[in-house]
């Protein structure tokens, strides 16, 4: 979007509205919408300091989490948790936010995740100034602190000022960072070819120095501004870098960066990554704890039906611009006795009830699910039409999947040993860890594969990754410009 934009010399839109209520979208039924208003403002109000404490915290306290089950990325996705981590954590921010000062995304909200802090810049065009600006969410955490091997909560915060500032993305940039932290300290590229930058894991001056350049179009920043997709081609015709290890450990598919969790024990999540219409980002799908945490997902069509459902419940927030915080991060204090703890019940009916009170039509979840595959499956046409919605797009990075190096099977050996024991019966004693890596390789790959499969059949589409002509008439979406795109492919 922010290409679109620039291209079209549009710095920013802006739009001022006075006058704002609470129903300024005309409802028809505004009592049920102020009854369940006040029922989820109690909710937040009561809950909120009992579970994930986003009022105190906002996103930091998930790199605690992640970092306690070996999911937060560290040195571009290599390990999973590090002893430095709560440094830039949740009990490191509290001190740090201007907790007076809460951050909502609308006036009036309950839950106001989003933090402010004073800052001194250190560096850049504003060095010397105290800003005040929004303290960095865990994304930005994960990807421009741990997977780049920093650790002081000032400095991501600091580069997550700047991203702001410049308008760069702290996802694809903290992806980037790391991707090229790793190619330099595996001697891929050097400090000729950075222009002197000396991009080691944990420099974090030569991190901000990289950003600078980007936004200047000036030096290495020009090269690495390109992505990771381009950026593996280029190093392999400059530097004649490995081709397969670079696919192996540049975290993107269909040209998008990686949102910031380990997938390596989770293979819905892997799935979640690769099949998403937007690319690797954890909007579409987030089963992680799901699966690898809870083991509520043990098949591949439990796999396939989460697969299914979440990314249609989650697209239909964007379809109707509503919040998911309240939908999962602050859950009833019962939600654990029903029958779908993870879909959270009670506030899928909330949302049902909300639907029909803003705009008098009758709905359901069965059709909040319709519209959005209607949607989704669109999107999914829109991709083909752009080249990039075919099964071999839906593959994902190997690290995503399981230890590329050596060294990542020997930071988690015991786990891997014993799933080659008593997985893959096969006795790891007697194997190096180069058979080791590669026996597990051609298993994981096998069992990717294997819930592409499922996935594809329980949405509907080929084994290619199509929708058929019968799922487009099914959706009522059969239009003449849609098949014409699918029929190319079946």
């Amino acid at each position: 979007i922010g290409t679109v934009l620039r291209n079209k010399k549009i710095k920013a839109i802006v739009v001022k509205k006075s006058g704002i209520r609470g129903d300024s979208n005309n409802p028809v039924d505004q009592d049920t919408i102020s009854r369940l208003g006040i029922k989820l403002h109690k909710e937040i109000h009561d809950l909120d300091d009992k579970q994930c404490r986003m009022r105190v915290h906002g996103t930091t306290q998930l790199v605690d989490a992640m970092n306690a089950h070996d999911l937060l990325p560290v040195n571009n996705f290599q390990y999973g948790e590090h002893p430095k981590a709560p440094n830039i954590g949740k009990a490191s921010f509290e001190k740090i936010f201007d907790l007076g000062k809460p951050d909502g995304c609308w006036y009036g909200c309950t839950l106001a995740c989003a933090h402010c802090l004073y800052l001194e810049v250190k560096t850049g065009p504003y060095k010397g100034q105290t800003v005040f600006t929004d303290g960095p969410e865990y994304e930005t955490l994960a990807g421009c602190g741990s997977n780049c091997g920093i650790y002081d909560p000032w400095a991501v915060a600091e580069a997550n000022f700047y991203c702001d500032t410049y308008g760069i993305d702290t996802i694809s940039f903290g992806n980037i960072c790391g991707f090229i932290m790793e190619c330099f300290e595996r001697g891929i590229i050097d400090k000729e070819a950075t222009g002197g930058l000396d991009l080691t894991f944990g420099n974090w001056e030569a991190q901000m120095e990289l950003m600078h350049q980007m936004a200047r179009g000036e030096g290495f920043g020009v090269v690495a501004g390109q992505g990771l997709y381009r950026l593996k081609k280029l190093f392999v015709d400059k530097y004649d870098a490995d081709e397969d290890f670079l696919n192996d450990i540049a975290m993107e598919t269909k040209g998008l960066e990686f949102s910031l969790y380990i997938t390596k024990e989770s293979l819905a999540q892997q799935g979640g990554y690769g099949t998403a219409n937007k690319g690797p980002q954890h909007d579409e799908n987030w089963l992680i704890f799901m699966d690898m945490i809870r083991n509520q997902l043990p098949t591949f069509e439990d796999k396939a039906e989460a697969l299914h459902y979440f990314p249609l419940f989650r697209t239909w927030f964007s379809i109707v611009g509503l919040c998911k915080l309240p939908w999962n991060d602050i859950m009833p204090a019962d939600n654990h006795l029903t029958d779908e703890p993870a879909k959270v019940p009670e506030h899928v009916d909330n949302y049902v009830e909300l639907y029909k009170a803003v705009t008098g039509r009758e709905f359901s979840k069965d059709e909040m699910l319709n519209q959005s595959n209607r949607v989704y499956t669109l999107q999914k046409v829109f991709n083909l039409k752009m080249g990039k919605g075919l099964r071999e797009h839906d593959n994902i990075p190997y690290r995503a999947v399981g230890p590329v190096t050596v060294e990542e099977y020997e930071s988690r050996t015991e786990r891997y040993d014993k799933q080659l024991k008593e997985i893959l019966k096969l006795n790891p004693e007697k194997m190096t860890v180069e058979e080791k890596t590669k026996a597990l390789r051609e298993y994981r790959e096998e069992q990717y594969q294997t819930l592409l499969d499922a996935v594809y059949k329980r949405r509907g589409w080929t084994s290619n990754a199509v929708p058929t002509i019968e799922k487009l008439e099914e959706l009522g979406i059969s239009y003449p410009d849609v098949v014409e795109v699918v029929e190319q492919y079946l």
